[in-house]
């Protein structure tokens, strides 16, 4: 599990092509202190395992399923990428609760600066919208970030200083694609709401069934 605190911005070194597959090496040194194989690491929001590690890199493997999900098929070498290692048990949850599975991708769509802040658009797809609310958590390109506006087919964050100078949310520009993670417990509840409806239908029908 991640936060969505971005400890690092990393750098792609290498793209191996392998079918329908590739294979990132990813420049990191915070994110490599202790790592292992095996181990995970998010990039650009997205759960990725360890293969091979050294003092400041990594690689990873990234399947079909994850290049057909998020925007990491787009990434290239020399592409800078949001780096976060999971947060330990016991540790602060700086952010909100993020597995790192991402739902979907979002295009930037403007952004308008302010003295202190900047707000982005994000084109957002209708399977998503439900998931998404105004002072809610939503993950983009594994940023944690608090969503001011939510509308159908659209949503906006505020980017402070930080967080535009030190992830790649401050280099991205209108036309360019983001991973979305809209946050679990939206999820959960629907699930949880549609099961429970479900029971209670199928409970109507068998008693009126018996009822004649």
């Amino acid at each position: 599990m991640f936060t969505g605190i971005v400890e690092e911005l990393g750098e792609i070194t290498a793209v191996e092509q392998l079918g329908d597959s590739c294979r990132f090496r990813v420049r990191g040194k915070v994110v490599t202190e202790g790592a292992g194989h095996g181990d995970s690491i998010a990039v650009n929001g997205v759960c990725l395992t360890v293969v091979e590690y050294g003092d400041d890199w990594f690689t990873a493997d990234v399947m079909e399923e994850t290049l057909k999900r998020s925007s990491l098929g787009a990434l290239a070498e020399g592409s800078r990428v949001n780096l976060e290692r999971p947060t330990a048990v016991g540790a602060r949850l700086g952010g909100h609760i993020v597995q790192g599975h991402v739902d979907g991708t979002g295009t930037i769509l403007d952004r308008t600066p302010s003295e202190n802040w900047e707000i982005v658009k994000i084109a957002l797809p209708a399977a998503l919208s439900r998931y998404v609310v105004e002072k809610g958590s939503i993950t983009v390109d594994g940023v944690s970030l608090t969503v001011v506006e939510a509308a159908a087919d659209h949503f906006t964050i505020s980017l402070i200083p930080t967080t535009l100078a030190l992830t790649t949310l401050g280099m991205k520009q209108a036309g360019d694609p983001v991973n979305l993670e809209v946050d679990i417990i939206a999820k959960y509840v629907e699930r949880l709401l549609g099961d429970r409806a479900t029971t209670a239908d199928n409970s109507t029908t068998t008693t009126t069934g018996d009822s004649k």
